[in-house]
């Protein structure tokens, strides 16, 4: 039986960070933020009002050690990398391939932090489950006011299948409620995943996930 003491379960995560960077130690930006960015670029081939590249700003929610973070800003957009642990922006900002020229970082973890308005991308690759229950409504409603009309959200939530699910301290959805939280947004994926694999540390484990990109209306 699970224990019931939910900081206990956290901390069995939380230990888990330094591996966990170590292991993804230059590995390419996640197909979700990719496929947001290719949007973005279509889009300005196609929209008279040409925004510029340097007009973009993005937000990285749970950065980890930057491995989308420096590809934004490679780009040329403007980043605020948000992440619960010290130890991931320390990383992130001691990484040679990043441009702290359009880089803030900040330590935060998801109950407590504040996202700035218009932004045109929030990005939140595999971090928002990591979010409690009880704190990821609130989250949620941040992140679709902080967007500006047209800008993006990217990332992953995690299924009711998941073999996560039995942690109390981690958010699962199933399919209706995703669509639920989608609703103030126009759907450019919505990829549903099942199957047994590992993690990034290499134990074994079930996924049930969505990969999400999508517009706000």
């Amino acid at each position: 039986m699970l224990d019931s003491n939910n900081d206990r379960s956290q901390e069995v995560f939380e230990r888990r960070w330094s591996v966990y960077y170590d292991a993804v130690v230059g590995r390419p930006p996640r197909d979700t933020l990719l496929t947001a960015l290719a949007n973005f670029e279509l889009e300005r081939v196609e929209d008279s009002r040409k925004d510029t590249r340097a007009s973009q700003f993005a937000v990285d929610l749970g950065c980890g050690e930057g491995r989308d973070t420096v590809e934004l800003l490679r780009r040329g957009w403007r980043v605020l990398a948000i992440d619960g642990q010290t130890e991931a922006i320390t990383r992130l900002l001691n990484r040679p391939d990043t441009d702290r020229k359009l880089l803030e970082t900040r330590v935060s973890r998801f109950e407590y932090v504040s996202l700035p308005e218009s932004v045109n991308m929030v990005n939140a690759s595999f971090s928002l489950p990591f979010c409690s229950p009880e704190h990821f409504p609130e989250l949620w409603e941040k992140i679709t006011l902080s967007l500006r009309s047209r800008g993006r959200f990217c990332g992953q939530l995690f299924g009711d299948r998941d073999s996560w699910a039995v942690f109390p301290t981690l958010t699962h959805h199933t399919r209706q409620q995703v669509e639920v939280l989608l609703q103030p947004f126009e759907i450019e994926m919505l990829d549903e995943e099942e199957h047994p694999g590992k993690t990034a540390i290499g134990e074994d484990k079930y996924w049930h996930l969505f990969q999400i990109v999508a517009r706000k209306k």
